[in-house]
């Protein structure tokens, strides 16, 4: 009964969902490896772009200052044969902002900080005495120089560019300088903002304290801002990428380091953003991908047809083997591969058993005359045929408690009519299915065909409590031991299960009779009355 309520699956139907999820998730885990391996390029390539436009903006910057002291060396050479003239100082500084563009501005400052010459004249400067930070520096090193950004004496912040100048005695005149403004338009501005990438690309300048000397967002120029590597990473390599976590979300960075200034160029570019073209390249996979996943989809549906259809015919034909012709009707199934044609051989040679063993069960007396239930030999051609049939079942060995006593007691005429009941109650209890057989004296056996050990329990309990709630005169009451195991086809013999399920028995009776156990099971299943 239990095994009516199962849904029938058919073979056809399950290649089918085989295949769909087979499909299904082979096209999952290509879009998804699809995704990880673009996703791991566009990341790898981003980092990689950001890094190779980083170094050369980097490369650029340093360029441009070295071709900044170049001019301002040559200055020096021609400021050092006449440096006490005026007009000759204001007529080179005039050249070197006019002819160049390099700087916003350019001074000739002598050994004591007093500017000698200046342009853009306009800034007034001429005569004052230079106390920045940058022009301290100049005069006490001596040497080339690019300064830290600073605020000039025009409060500009500025990064101050100088050369030294000495006569030809080899004596320190003082220097000459230019400045380059980093919040207002110069040539600095030009070499790194005309340059930024379109697609969400930007690049901004750090200087060695991480001060911002170049930003598109002029807001933060001058301001600290927390540094992209350590200070070790920065001073062990000259350029390198990381992918950093910002508030706005991550981005991938590609930085180099100038090194004439040890100023860090940072070229950044949002992750979002680099990874906006996975979605339309997964939806082109997917396009390209669905219309062979149909084609193999119908490809799987008809191939299960036609291998599912010589087990379905036959499987139709098992059911009717006792029928008069399902030989003739199994043999002309065409089943045109190796396990279609074991399966039809299988019933063919199964048929003929079977057919043979009903013959034998019609012309042999195979039923216990008291009980009418089979004898040992009906139990035997039946586990021949459950044998060839490979069908599985589960087995109860039951024994009446204290029979002895009720010969003993009552004589073998009650004792024949309490088996006689006991084999009533058994045959009522049983389904359809199951065979019910008299083992011997006050022994019984079911056999519970394609039964699970838990379907064999619930059967054993109620055939136990229907016996002991039974009244039998004039004996009253008895009890029924009963022990259960069960036979897989390939696991063991028949035999084995037999006598595991005696084993059980005989434990039923060790623990007290009336009860139910089970083989390899060390508990009492049940018991009402010992």
């Amino acid at each position: 009964m239990l095994g009516r309520l199962r849904p029938k699956t058919d073979l056809r139907t399950l290649i089918a969902l085989l295949a769909i999820t087979s499909i299904v998730i082979t096209l999952a885990n290509t879009l998804y490896a699809t995704w990880r391996v673009q996703r791991m390029v566009l990341i790898e390539s981003t980092l990689a772009a950001n890094r190779a436009y980083a170094t050369k903006l980097a490369a650029t910057t340093e360029l441009f200052f070295q071709l900044a002291q170049s001019q301002l060396h040559y200055s020096a050479n021609q400021l050092g044969r006449d440096f006490d003239n005026p007009e000759v100082a204001q007529q080179e500084v005039n050249r070197l902002r006019e002819q160049t563009s390099s700087f916003n501005s350019v001074a000739v400052v002598d050994s004591n900080g007093v500017v000698k010459a200046i342009s853009p004249e306009s800034l007034m400067l001429k005569g004052m005495q230079l106390t920045s930070q940058a022009s301290r520096e100049a005069l006490a090193l001596r040497q080339p120089l690019v300064s830290k950004p600073t605020l000039s004496a025009a409060n500009n912040l500025i990064v101050f560019v100088s050369w030294p100048v000495w006569d030809r005695e080899g004596r320190y005149l003082g220097y000459v300088g230019g400045t380059i403004y980093l919040k207002k338009r110069s040539i600095l501005n030009a070499l790194l903002g005309d340059q930024f990438y379109r697609d969400g690309t930007h690049v901004f300048v750090l200087d060695r304290n991480n001060q911002v000397l170049y930003h598109q967002n002029s807001q933060l120029i001058g301001k600290r801002v927390p540094g992209i590597v350590s200070d070790r990473e920065r001073e062990e390599s000259t350029n390198g990428e990381v992918q950093l976590s910002e508030e706005g979300g991550p981005k991938l960075a590609g930085y180099a380091i100038v090194p004439t200034t040890g100023w860090m160029v940072v070229a950044l570019k949002p992750t979002d953003v680099t990874l906006a073209p996975l979605s339309g390249l997964l939806l082109q996979v997917l396009k390209n991908s669905v219309p062979f996943a149909v084609l193999t989809l119908l490809v799987a549906v008809i191939l299960a047809r036609l291998i599912a259809l010589p087990l379905w015919q036959l499987a139709r034909k098992a059911s009717q083997m006792d029928t008069q012709g399902v030989s003739v009707e199994i043999g002309v199934i065409r089943a045109w591969y190796f396990e279609a044609a074991q399966v039809k051989r299988a019933l063919l040679t199964g048929i003929g058993l079977v057919q043979d063993k009903i013959g034998r069960l019609k012309s042999e007396v195979q039923s216990d005359p008291l009980t009418g239930l089979l004898n040992r030999r009906g139990l035997s051609a039946v586990l021949d045929y459950f044998d060839t049939m490979q069908q599985p079942f589960a087995v109860l060995a039951l024994d009446i408690d204290h029979f002895k006593r009720v010969n003993d007691s009552f004589g073998h005429d009650v004792g024949d009519e309490v088996i006689k009941q006991v084999a009533g109650t058994l045959r009522h209890s049983a389904r359809q299915t199951d065979v019910v057989c008299r083992s011997g004296g006050e022994e019984f056996l079911m056999l519970l065909p394609a039964s699970s050990t838990e379907e064999a329990r619930v059967i054993a309990e109620r055939v136990r409590t229907s016996i002991a709630e039974s009244w039998i005169d004039p004996v009253g009451q008895i009890t029924l031991s009963v022990g259960i195991a069960s036979w897989q086809p390939g696991q063991h013999g028949q035999d084995h299960s037999l006598k595991q399920a005696d084993a059980a028995l005989y434990q039923a009776k060790s623990a007290g009779r009336n009860c139910v156990m089970i083989a390899g099971q060390d508990a009492l299943v049940s018991s009402i009355t010992r």
